[in-house]
């Protein structure tokens, strides 16, 4: 199957005016459209949020898709990063190994952007900006299902479980993170990364009959 490489994130704009430059402007939409929901939020709302006019918020951005486009390219563009990477051919290391490194590091690119990371597994597709972003999430499920099967085709995984299905099922469990992982919680980024990685692969591993 061809593919298409996934577009990258639009080009940046400018800071704009001090102390409301476009990141805390994005942070804020962020948080606004998980609270209210995407199409619920206007723009006079994010405005009002920020205790900023309209116009003062347009001298930064376009408009709420753009908003909306951004914040999405940073929920997908690390961990289409880490795919790609593991997708290779690496003479070093085997597909069991890449795969493993996917899934921790997915873990740390959850965490490191989890607000983005929320508002993007809730998007449905209402939009073309949405339907671009669905569009890359199901690119990163390819790659990783024939990364899975290569391990399997290694004998490093179990056979019994199709591989799109593994697939699905490891970034449902790393999904899961945003509904209770709090960064001032009781665990750090790297031991739920490692505590991941070992109850996925532990539950596949091959064993010897």
């Amino acid at each position: 199957m061809t593919t298409t490489e996934p577009a990258g994130p639009p080009p940046r704009r400018g800071r704009g005016r001090p102390g409301y430059d476009q990141a805390a402007i994005l942070r804020a939409a962020v948080e606004l459209f998980n609270r209210k929901g995407y199409d619920a939020t206007s723009m006079g709302d994010l405005a009002k949020e920020l205790g900023l006019t309209k116009p003062a918020i347009y001298h930064h951005v376009t408009s709420k898709e753009q908003l909306l486009g951004q914040a999405l390219d940073d929920a997908l563009d690390e961990l289409t990063a880490a795919v790609t990477a593991a997708s290779g051919e690496a003479a070093d290391r085997t597909a069991h190994e890449r795969l493993r490194e996917v899934v921790r590091r997915s873990v740390e690119v959850l965490v490191a952007h989890q607000p983005a990371v929320t508002l993007l597994l809730r998007v449905r597709g209402n939009s073309e900006v949405e339907l671009a972003a669905l569009e890359r999430r199901r690119w990163l499920d390819d790659r990783l299902a024939a990364l899975v099967a290569d391990a399997v085709a290694e004998g490093a995984l179990r056979d019994d479980v199709p591989p799109t299905l593994v697939s699905r099922l490891l970034f449902g469990m790393v999904n899961s993170l945003v509904e209770w992982y709090r960064p001032d919680g009781s665990y750090d980024r790297a031991m739920v990364a490692d505590a991941v990685t070992a109850i996925a692969f532990d539950g596949l591993a091959r064993h010897a009959s």
